[in-house]
């Protein structure tokens, strides 16, 4: 397949993948807009061609052990940011494999709390088994934070199916005066992640949906339709709010870091994943649409290739139409095709929400690019090996 992009493209690019895989530190910076769990397979394959990708995440997880952690604390959720600083880690170096294990490792869910107490002191005394094995003094630095944490812990809080990842992420956020870039710079050097991994921003907001019934609901978890039941009715605005009980919408812009980072990037992504709470949420502040425009590079759109349940009653060009939609409304001058130029569909193995118009989406200046992206192995899901050698030759 060749594509025509400013110049001439070959997908995939063998010549590209090879240098890719040859020089991995040299690598594109391809910029994905993402937040839950669809990334993860293709993050740990995509560290094998470049250290150099960009993850702006959405910091609304709302649900599970992050949810306590966010009341706990007022904080951001950052058990998506823990867990893409895990999927880019380099388990090749010393010591590596068991810095992924014990991040990676979760208090039983049904624990006593006496028990889950006495399991986090067996971690800040080093003595737990999966300290064990860390070299120092990555060993060090862990027991530091986990300590940390126990003492910042307020009584009662809940340890069941608490992520050590995200405890240790949480004490360097309380460390550093409530900063959580100096927590994720910490914790991306223990881990030796191969990318760059960043919160769209950094304050304790709530994601809020105007339903079309006239409803709204609020909080990440119940738009998902994977705690609570799926939505009943259509989302016709998506929004962020201050308190759970007060819907006025709440403005705030990216800091110039993030501004940066979207313009440093030479590959911009939209990937498959919630609609809504993992892709839409990340264009909600002042700034970024705006930044995603002033970006010449490719941007392009991978749908999902199963129902969404955010999506219910949109059919596959209204989604491309609601992406343009958010991105748009940063600013009067921009246009569809500064926020995507591409949408990449596997129209045989896909299993997609509708009809995709191409000749509405051309005039808009987006192009659809019909590949094989589902294999017999993956269906009916992505395959992140086909999906990986185009992104790369995009980029």
């Amino acid at each position: 397949m060749r594509l025509i992009l400013n110049r001439e493209i070959e997908v995939p690019d063998p010549v590209k993948l090879s240098r890719y895989a040859r020089m991995p530190e040299l690598g594109p910076k391809i910029l994905f807009f993402s937040g839950g769990s669809a990334l993860r397979s293709l993050s740990r394959k995509l560290i094998g061609y470049t250290h150099n990708s960009i993850h702006l995440i959405t910091p609304f997880d709302s649900g599970g052990s992050s949810a306590v952690l966010r009341e706990a604390f007022q904080m951001l959720g950052i058990g998506d940011l823990r867990a893409r600083l895990i999927d880019l880690a380099d388990q090749s170096l010393q010591g590596n494999p068991e810095v992924y294990t014990l991040f990676s490792h979760r208090l039983a869910p049904d624990g006593e709390p006496g028990e889950l107490a006495v399991e986090l002191e067996s971690m800040v005394s080093g003595n737990h088994r999966l300290l064990q094995n860390i070299p120092d003094p990555m060993r060090k630095i862990i027991r530091n934070h986990l300590y940390r944490f126990r003492q910042e812990m307020p009584d009662g809080f809940d340890l069941r199916r608490a992520s050590i990842g995200n405890l240790i992420l949480a004490a360097g956020f309380i460390e550093n005066r409530r900063h959580p870039d100096p927590a994720i710079y910490i914790l991306s050097k223990l881990l030796q992640a191969r990318g760059i991994v960043r919160p769209i921003y950094n304050s304790f907001l709530h994601l809020a949906a105007l339903l079309d019934d006239g409803s709204t609901v609020v909080g990440q978890h119940r738009l998902t339709g994977k705690e609570v039941a799926p939505l009943r009715h259509k989302i016709r605005d998506l929004f962020l709010v201050a308190d759970e009980q007060d819907l006025r919408p709440e403005y705030i812009a990216i800091r110039p870091k993030v501004m940066e980072l979207i313009a440093a990037a030479e590959l911009i992504c939209y990937p498959m994943g919630s609609f809504y709470t993992s892709v839409i949420a990340n264009l909600l502040p002042s700034g970024v649409g705006r930044a995603i425009a002033a970006n010449r590079s490719p941007k392009i759109y991978i749908p999902n290739t199963t129902m969404d349940p955010e999506c219910i009653g949109m059919e596959l060009t209204e989604q491309v139409q609601r992406l343009v939609e958010f991105g748009c409304r940063d600013g009067v001058d921009i246009t569809p095709a500064d926020i995507v130029n591409f949408v990449v569909i596997d129209s045989r193995g896909g299993s997609y929400q509708g009809y995709i118009d191409h000749e509405k989406l051309r005039k808009q200046g987006i192009e659809v690019i019909d590949c094989r992206l589902i294999s017999e192995r993956s269906a009916p899901l992505i395959d992140e090996d086909l999906l990986l050698p185009i992104l790369l030759s995009l980029a």
